[in-house]
């Protein structure tokens, strides 16, 4: 009886796995450019802005990686460092998915991260070495999310005021706390 119902089984598995089509055929979709309105010079600077970010989370880990070492052993600085960094990649993060949202990043995405930016600094003689590199680090980030900003705002053609208005917000905002 087990025979049988094991040869129907496979009998009607046989039946259907040689008769389904087993590719997907998959057309890519036509989609409609004509609601993506950034241009290429806004858009060169945010893919700029983004690797500012991610250079700006590699250095604050390697404050957090120095300060977290047995021999120096600054738990309060490692957390602060490691808590910047934290936020440099949630920056990045964002302005990823902005520039998805906008339609820019379709196929290009895995460009932006092509390889780990590498701290220029690791070793530091003190904490407030370390806190005065981190503000210059952080005025520095700041500068370059303002010039992506003129950069957006001042196009004779084109005045990205989503951009602006949403870096104005969200991230000047938050490099002045």
């Amino acid at each position: 009886m087990k025979a049988i119902v094991f040869a129907y089984i496979f009998a009607i598995c046989a039946i259907g796995f040689s008769s389904a089509d087993l590719f997907c055929h998959h057309k890519k979709p036509e989609i409609p450019k004509d609601w993506v309105t950034m241009v290429d010079p806004c858009v060169n600077s945010m893919r700029t802005q983004i690797q500012e970010e991610l250079n700006a989370a590699m250095q604050y880990m390697a404050m957090g990686a120095h300060f977290s070492k047995d021999t120096i052993n600054r738990p309060g600085f490692a957390h602060f460092f490691f808590e910047a960094a934290s936020e440099e990649r949630q920056h990045a993060i964002k302005l990823i998915s902005y520039l998805l949202m906008r339609g820019e990043l379709t196929s290009k995405v895995s460009n932006l991260i092509k390889t780990l930016p590498e701290p220029k600094i690791t070793t530091f003689n003190s904490g407030l070495d370390a806190l005065k590199r981190a503000l210059t680090l952080e005025t520095a980030v700041t500068r370059k999310i303002r010039d992506v900003i003129q950069r957006c705002e001042d196009d004779l053609t084109f005045n990205d005021y989503h951009l602006v208005d949403y870096l104005t917000g969200d991230f000047l905002e938050e490099q002045y706390r």
